[in-house]
């Protein structure tokens, strides 16, 4: 059996508006609100900070809709 292998690519949808300001405090996720709900997007660099971003979730009591691991994409370049 073999393991994830990190860094990885995630989506994490959640119900509730958040401003793309928080894309900071979410590990640099990109923060795109959609309707009623908010897309968490991007790379995350181990397990740990996954759960990082699911903890903060739960801190905002915003409920995850859905969570998924996107394939391997071009590498995304953090902020300057």
């Amino acid at each position: 059996m073999s393991g994830a292998s990190w860094p990885a690519r995630y989506e994490v949808r959640v119900e509730g508006s958040l401003d793309p300001r928080w894309s900071e405090w979410f590990e640099g996720l990109q923060v795109d609100g959609q309707g009623g709900e908010t897309v968490l997007s991007g790379t995350l660099a181990d397990q740990s900070a996954l759960h990082g971003v699911l903890d903060k979730v739960c801190d905002l009591g915003l409920s995850i809709i859905t969570l998924r691991r996107l394939p391997p994409g071009p590498i995304e370049e953090g902020p300057p």
